[in-house]
């Protein structure tokens, strides 16, 4: 077996960052719905799109639907909450 120095072909390579911090925030907006009171996050899925969030998915009442964007919003780093929701 040969081992061989890795090689970049002359250029490191560029490892980006924003996935680490989009799943940071998709999990920092999903903790926060699934520990309030008042929503029912079981069915609600969280996507992070830069600082924007975007809820989609089901809950009981029109006003879960209200209280998701309130606890999104809430998060720190979150500029955008865009609510698709659907009571179901």
């Amino acid at each position: 077996m040969v081992f061989k120095a890795a090689t970049f072909h002359g250029v490191q390579p560029n490892f980006e960052g924003g996935m680490n911090r989009r799943s940071q925030l998709e999990s920092a907006v999903a903790n926060a719905l699934a520990v309030a009171g008042g929503v029912d996050a079981t069915d609600v899925v969280v996507t992070a799109a830069g600082q924007e969030i975007r809820l989609d998915g089901s809950v009981a009442t029109p006003e879960e639907i209200e209280r998701a964007t309130m606890i999104a919003s809430s998060v720190f780093g979150v500029r955008l909450v865009r609510n698709r929701i659907m009571v179901g």
